[in-house]
């Protein structure tokens, strides 16, 4: 045990050039051993000893060659310690081995060491095994200024060629070797219909690392190992990133539209686009299980790719029409789809708008027109104007039919076919049977889009009604509907119109209806039943809740066993909760 004021002492002798070698064993013992009291470790001696040990260990380590005392020293370190005293030469490669027993390796001690040319090797060696972001780290820390603005600083010596060469072999060999083999298990994402590509596919420290080396992407792309891996990240996230870039540095000087220097260069040149074309189509995924949703993903990541990279249409042209038509051959994503769990609508959707994009056979584009008009109508309300919101849409188009019908994004059917239309392969024919099949208000739509081909405009106009609010869902005030001979015929004529994949439209009617006096058990058994009982008052329920309940204790069991894990998990309604908790059999007597 060390007096806990002594430690400063100790610091200064241990700093002293005029301490003896002699005495350095009983140096390190004494900023080694812990500050102790009566009832244990003193917090405040430990601090001052901690402190002490911090500033004398530069020297100390210049000095202590014995192996005992230099692994007592080491392993008193911190890691930024470790870092810094590695950037000073002081640790060197031969006492990794004494710090891997206690730490781990970090980004701060990989570049310590680097900094120092003739340890630049033990600074590799520490790479395998760390996590990508550690990796990424180790390049994005290498400039400590890279961040602040420091005018009197100087500027980082590049970092070494050969560790770079490292941290990249090292974060990009893990998608590398996934590439390689699709019974990897991270390919089992791309099999899962909610889910898309592997999480570790196109995203994350490897891009970010590559990122940094746009000089290199051409030597890199070639590269025999790492090259697919290239491929596949610059395909997926160099424009992403180049347009996310010019955006913010839009936005931060509250530009709206591109200066006068005209359109901006691409990320990736036509040389780049053409080394990359082997990975464009995703090969890897043609012969994975569960084509209906593996086809179905890789067509709209392919699509995704040419999106960022318009360039790839006439690169790639022939390659693309190619695995559109496979995927679609492979996954039938042109078959009517089955009522699911899922969103069937939406799903269906991202396909034509992916075929649109990608495919040149007449038949499929034909086929996707028709599949279109099989997916259900839209539905768009109106709710009654809100004071409250007023004088925000007062003089502007927001309720306008077709502003309504985009507000809750259900203008994507009739947007998809205008995308077939674009498409010079598509049949005319095709498109304009598809126009009979519309909502009134997306053939309204088309008329209000200024970049329509002048046969779709004439034809969507010859079909479109001449009043377009009488195709709306108009939700009335009960001050409205007061003064209508049969106001329960209204509010089940909005029950009754079809449902729509708007997010808030089928909630916008259920509010209305519970929020109308006029409303009665029979429009209430209609609805939701965790719309009654969880986003609403209860007591709009306690009254049918107690007229069906009574008093009999097998009914009010049989609604806790209802409400337990029932209504907000599963889509029942009230009428339904109602009935699973009324016994046929005669009530007993309590």
């Amino acid at each position: 045990m060390v007096n806990a004021g002594t430690y400063w002492l100790w610091q200064q002798l241990a700093v002293s050039e005029a301490l003896p070698d002699e005495a350095l064993p009983t140096v390190v013992e004494a900023l080694c051993s812990p500050s102790l009291a009566p009832y244990g470790v003193d917090g405040r001696g430990e601090e001052r000893r901690t402190k002490a040990l911090a500033d004398a260990l530069p020297a100390l380590l210049r000095r202590v060659t014995r192996p005992g005392q230099r692994r007592k020293l080491l392993q008193q370190a911190d890691d930024k310690q470790l870092a810094e005293l590695a950037e000073r030469g002081v640790v060197v490669a031969a006492d990794l081995p004494t710090i891997l027993r206690t730490h781990r390796p970090t980004p701060g001690l990989v570049i310590g060491l680097a900094r120092n040319p003739d340890q630049v090797d033990a600074a590799i060696g520490l790479l395998p095994g760390m996590h990508d972001t550690d990796l990424e780290d180790v390049v994005t820390d290498w400039d400590p200024h890279r961040h602040r603005y420091r005018p009197d600083a100087e500027p980082a010596p590049p970092i070494p060629p050969a560790l770079f060469d490292a941290v990249l072999e090292h974060a990009l060999t893990p998608l590398a070797r996934l590439l390689r083999d699709p019974q990897h298990e991270e390919w089992q994402f791309a099999q899962r219909a909610d889910l898309g590509l592997p999480h570790e596919f196109g995203e994350g420290a490897p891009w970010r690392i590559l990122a940094t080396c746009p000089d290199r992407w051409h030597d890199l792309v070639e590269h025999p190992t790492l090259g697919t891996a290239v491929q596949h990240l610059l395909l997926d996230q160099a424009e992403a990133e180049a347009r996310r870039s010019r955006m913010l540095a839009a936005n931060s000087s509250h530009l709206i539209q591109d200066t006068d220097d005209g359109p901006a260069e691409p990320a990736l040149d036509t040389a780049l686009l053409r080394a990359c074309l082997p990975a464009l189509c995703l090969p890897e995924m043609a012969d994975l299980p569960k084509p209906s949703v593996t086809a179905r993903h890789r067509l709209h990541h392919i699509a995704q790719r040419v999106h960022y990279n318009p360039g790839l249409l006439d690169i790639g042209a022939e390659q693309l029409h190619a695995a559109a038509d496979e995927c679609v051959r492979r996954g039938r994503l042109l078959t009517p789809p089955r009522a699911t769990k899922g969103d069937p609508r939406r799903k269906t959707l991202t396909v034509i708008e992916d075929l649109a994009q990608l495919s040149a056979n007449p038949a499929h584009l034909a086929k996707a027109c028709t599949l279109l008009t099989t997916l259900e109508q839209p539905t768009v309300v109106s709710t009654p104007p809100s004071p409250r919101l007023a004088r925000f849409t007062e003089g502007t188009d927001l309720d306008n039919p077709v502003r309504l019908l985009e507000r809750n994004y259900q203008h994507r059917r009739v947007a998809a076919l205008l995308a077939l239309a674009g498409n010079q392969r598509t049949p005319r024919t095709a498109v304009t049977e598809a126009l009979s099949a519309l909502h009134p208000l997306e053939l309204t739509w088309i008329c209000h889009q200024n970049d329509v081909p002048d046969w779709l405009h004439t034809a969507a106009a010859g079909l479109a009604p001449a009043d377009d609010t009488e195709a709306v869902l108009r939700l009335l005030t009960d001050d409205e509907l007061d003064g209508h001979s049969d106001p329960g015929a209204v509010l089940q004529s909005w029950l009754d119109a079809p449902e729509t994949d708007g997010v808030w439209t089928d909630r916008q009617v259920y509010q209305a209806v519970l929020g109308s006096r006029h409303h009665t058990l029979h429009h209430l058994r209609q609805l939701p039943a965790d719309e009654i009982l969880t986003r609403n008052e209860p007591a709009l329920a306690v009254p049918h809740l107690l007229a069906n309940c009574g008093t009999q204790p097998e009914r009010w069991k049989a609604l806790l066993k209802a409400l337990d894990y029932g209504p907000t998990d599963e889509k029942i309604t009230f009428g339904e909760l109602l009935d699973t908790i009324q016994d046929p059999a005669p009530a007993s007597a309590v």
